[in-house]
């Protein structure tokens, strides 16, 4: 099986590159995130023509999550128990004997700021969350943008990130009491090399100069680790015209 996630970055307007996408590299399963259009404007029919069922939590505009799957996802959550927020920012469904969580984590804009506490209050209210979630699904796979590089062989030039939100130590505590949970993050369990990344600025000719950050993770429970097969980041999308700043990232299991 193999499961994905990829931050699109407007489906609106990349829904061509999904749908080149899915036929190229034929997952099983795939989360969205930054789909920014009203959940009953997802494209649904359009997905299921490509073999895909749906379920999606949107807003107009900004943020937006969705997961795809070869068969019907069941018992969705698209709220964090106990938190109030109108940002749509996770979804959950149960797909077969896999419990697939997609987060599109808070940004965070600038330490010290008002989105920053957001973004350390929102991790917290996941984790605990998440918590609930693996005592209740033992095969549970948590993906999507975390806006979070995890440590600095995930950071271009980790000097000039240092102290900077998406690497600070406060976030990257948060992602790590995440972790403690008993979650491994699937592409360095594969893979230990520094500058692989999943995003990469529009400017400055990053993509090409490859001054990224890994930020989009696929992280598995401890009862799937023996069933990681591979794990990896699919740059060809990055390389189309128009492209999402993400790239997708990917997993397979046997």
């Amino acid at each position: 099986m193999k499961v994905a996630s990829w931050n699109v970055n407007s489906l609106k307007v990349r829904m061509p590159h999904l749908e080149e996408w899915l036929a190229l590299a034929k997952p099983d399963v795939v989360a969205l995130q930054e789909i920014k259009m009203e959940t009953n404007a997802f494209p649904t029919d359009a997905l299921r023509a490509l073999g895909y069922e749906s379920v999606a939590c949107g807003q107009k505009t900004y943020n937006g999550v969705a997961i795809l799957a070869r068969t019907t996802p069941n018992d969705v959550v698209t709220d964090i128990p106990d938190f109030a927020d109108e940002q749509r920012r996770v979804i959950a469904a149960t797909i077969g004997d896999l419990r697939i969580i997609d987060l599109y984590v808070v940004n965070g804009q600038a330490i010290g700021s008002d989105k920053y506490r957001y973004k350390l209050d929102w991790l917290a209210a996941v984790t605990d969350w998440l918590r609930i979630e693996m005592a209740r699904h033992p095969k549970l796979i948590v993906l999507g943008d975390f806006n979070i590089a995890p440590d600095d062989r995930d950071v271009h030039d980790p000097e000039a990130w240092h102290d900077q939100v998406l690497c600070s130590k406060p976030e990257r505590d948060a992602l790590k009491r995440i972790l403690d949970l008993g979650l491994h993050d699937s592409f360095r369990i594969k893979d230990d090399n520094p500058a692989q990344f999943s995003w990469w600025d529009y400017r400055q000719a990053a993509f090409r100069r490859n001054l990224g950050l890994r930020i989009d993770l696929v992280l598995l429970s401890d009862a799937l680790l023996g069933s990681l097969h591979a794990a990896g980041i699919d740059r060809t999308p990055r390389t189309w015209e128009r492209p999402s700043d993400h790239a997708p990232v990917w997993v397979e299991l046997v």
